[in-house]
């Protein structure tokens, strides 16, 4: 089963590439800019998954996907790395899942001189992290 987290970061990394999840039956495609914001999620994209989660948004989806979101949050899907191009897919847990990844219509992708799209960082935890080891180094001498 695929988290809510997991769910949330795959339509991250999608929005990053310019992919929009499709709305009210078609009728709205939203893509939310910029969708990350320092450490974490742009209030963007926060007011995007709210509205994705309430129930008169009707079966939304990514752009070059069929798996609705709620599907996603159910136990029969998981949320694993493409073959192709290392982003999340959706794969069915248990039978047969999509044949294809969202990376299908996009011509220039996977495109590796460019950054790959990524979750929010906590740059100051990462350095204090960093410190944490060299000291713990220094003092093992």
């Amino acid at each position: 089963m695929a988290s809510e987290a997991l769910v949330r970061q795959y339509l991250a990394y999608w929005f990053q590439l310019g992919k929009g999840v499709v709305v009210h039956k078609g009728q709205e495609v939203m893509l939310p800019h910029p969708v990350i914001e320092g450490d974490h999620y742009s209030s963007a994209f926060e007011r995007c998954w709210e509205q994705l989660c309430q129930a008169d948004a009707g079966d939304c989806y990514l752009e070059g996907t069929s798996q609705t979101i709620r599907d996603l949050l159910s136990p029969s899907w998981e949320i694993l790395p493409c073959a192709r191009c290392t982003m999340p897919v959706p794969i069915r847990d248990a039978g047969i899942g999509s044949p294809e990844c969202p990376c299908t219509d996009l011509p220039t992708w996977p495109n590796l001189e460019l950054p790959l799209p990524r979750s929010p960082v906590n740059s100051q935890m990462v350095l204090t992290n960093i410190r944490a080891r060299l000291v713990e180094q220094d003092q093992t001498k």
